[in-house]
């Protein structure tokens, strides 16, 4: 995968040189800085999930875990509970993974970030073409797979799975199941 360059500045170039606490997620959504604690439930999923997903992937790609990702607009900066990035993707010259070599982006949903999750990241990963998006509630003890994604910000295919049954991840050529047996329920 070729690396592009970006024409505009990365939301994250903010907070360069910013001491931030620990403890908290941090992005950046229509220009403003927003800090979260972590909820037990998002971190059982995460704890679950990572290392079903990286066993499979076995090479063939990365996962990552609220690591920065650079965005094609300086109103925000992502940093998604799960990421898998597709195999030979390179980062930019700022060290960072862009938009475009994500294969699927995971967010696990919260009180706090339900707006985020259903809304404004649905917008901006379906415009920026990541061609699968799973919400994960442990309110309603689902995963949504939003697939086949538009530049006008929807993306075609939505799919609801109960926790319990598998969650299957199409990627380019492969598929990846986790097991959501073990993911909290609310």
């Amino acid at each position: 995968m070729t690396t592009i360059v970006m024409d505009v500045e990365s939301a994250w170039d903010a907070l360069d040189g910013v001491n931030l606490p620990g403890g908290y997620r941090v992005e950046i959504t229509d220009g403003k800085i927003i800090m979260t604690p972590r909820g037990e439930s998002q971190w059982k999923v995460i704890l679950r999930a990572a290392p079903q997903i990286e066993q499979q992937l076995a090479g063939h790609g990365d996962i990552l875990s609220d690591v920065m990702i650079d965005f094609p607009s300086s109103l925000y900066g992502y940093a998604p509970d799960m990421a898998i990035v597709a195999p030979g993707s390179e980062r930019n010259v700022r060290g960072r993974f862009e938009w475009h070599s994500l294969e699927v982006v995971l967010e696990v949903a919260s009180k706090s970030t339900q707006d985020n999750d259903f809304t404004k990241k649905f917008r901006m990963y379906a415009e920026c073409s990541i061609p699968v998006y799973v919400i994960i509630d442990p309110s309603d003890n689902t995963c949504t797979i939003h697939s086949r994604p538009t530049r006008t910000g929807t993306y075609e295919e939505q799919e609801q799975i109960p926790f319990g049954e598998d969650l299957v991840l199409p990627l380019e050529g492969r598929e990846i199941v986790v097991k959501t047996d073990g993911f909290p329920r609310s």
